[in-house]
């Protein structure tokens, strides 16, 4: 049996391997994936949510490049390293600049402005940066240039650094979601399609219910339920995408269990528990992983409807649908970019769960 199954994973290994395209959308979600976990070391703007802005530089096309002046904020936190995960602390007062002069121990500097009639010249002084003693060290240290290569939003925020920050909501909602079918999935689908008659029935109805509501309709009533927020959006999908896996998860169960190996374990006085988790699940696994991976796609569009609808992650953390909500209104006011980034982000990531989860299908079907 062993080396049959070792077979069969061996197989099933190099027919995934000769579907380029699965491969490459599986390394496609690898590497969002590590983008996810580093996005606070990959993003320009590494302040937590990426939600530094001003809006002297707001609605930017890609490419934008301006003058900063950073002034260090006093007694601010020192840094630890955990803000590589979560964000760092604001250690600067940022202020977009035209252009800039040395005066003494002055440094004269022009805000940045669309408006030329706003060029009102302010400085900072010598004291304002704590153990500095130079003024032109000073302005080579804390005066730099920073391009924004997604240009900015509404609010003069990094565009880039808001979408790799919101690249977290969208993978985290899909395994958390994901996580909690299959949980709940598992558990009443083997029970269902284990124990039969009325235990079987009870789950057929729980599932028609729940299966007969639209999913953006009840996750919508679970969210305002639970309160709008992060986690309960988690949990609200995770609670609505169970009955696919009970489904099917039912389904190969009732298929299995008539199997002559079944009837030896039972012979055998095994419990009901360990023919069920050693026996019969692992059995079943592959429909599992297929169907997990479509639900991985349904909870990223779900979660993205959510947010696009207000109910999503709140301001100010990132989330991609929340981003197409503030930008699609520049559709038709010549900056479409804003929206179609975001929306171009959730199609390229649903689209490789989608491919993946059908090319593990093909792959573990063993009548192909």
């Amino acid at each position: 049996m062993s080396n049959t199954r070792a077979f069969l994973k061996s197989t099933a290994f190099k027919k995934f391997r000769k579907n380029k395209l699965g491969v490459a959308c599986l390394m496609y979600i690898f590497v969002m994936i590590l983008v996810a976990l580093l996005a606070y070391v990959i993003a320009p703007d590494k302040t937590k949510n990426a939600n530094w802005g001003d809006l002297s530089i707001k609605s930017k096309q890609p490419g934008f490049e301006v003058l900063l002046l950073k002034v260090p904020i006093q007694n601010a936190p020192e840094f630890r390293f955990s803000e590589y995960f979560f964000g760092q602390k604001a250690r600067f007062y940022k202020y977009p600049i035209q252009s800039y002069k040395i005066s003494g121990d002055k440094i004269i500097y022009v805000p940045y402005s669309d408006d030329s009639d706003m060029q009102i010249e302010k400085e900072v002084i010598l004291s304002d940066f704590p153990n500095e003693k130079n003024i032109r060290k000073i302005a080579d240290k804390y005066i730099s240039s920073q391009k924004f290569y997604l240009g900015t939003d509404k609010s003069g925020r990094d565009y880039l650094s808001r979408i790799i920050v919101g690249s977290r909501i969208s993978l985290s909602i899909g395994f958390v979601a994901v996580f909690i079918s299959l949980v709940v999935g598992l558990f009443f689908g083997s029970i269902g399609g284990y124990f039969e008659g009325k235990t079987d029935a009870f789950v057929m109805w729980l599932i028609n219910i729940v299966w007969s509501i639209p999913t953006l309709l009840l996750v919508i009533a679970i969210t305002l339920t639970l309160g709008k927020g992060f986690w309960q959006v988690f949990i609200a999908v995770g609670l609505t995408m169970w009955v696919e896996v009970a489904r099917v998860v039912r389904g190969q169960i009732i298929s299995v269990k008539q199997l002559q190996y079944i009837t030896a374990a039972k012979a055998l006085g095994y419990s009901h528990s360990r023919i069920l988790i050693k026996h019969i699940l692992p059995s079943v696994i592959a429909p599992i992983i297929v169907i997990s991976a479509a639900n991985f796609a349904s909870a990223i569009l779900v979660e993205s409807g959510l947010s696009f609808l207000g109910l999503g992650a709140q301001p100010p953390t990132p989330s991609w649908g929340g981003m197409i909500k503030d930008s699609y209104s520049d559709i038709i006011l010549g900056k479409p970019y804003l929206a179609l980034i975001p929306g171009i982000a959730i199609l390229l990531l649903t689209l490789s769960f989608m491919m993946v989860g059908n090319t593990l299908r093909d792959a573990l079907d063993v009548k192909k």
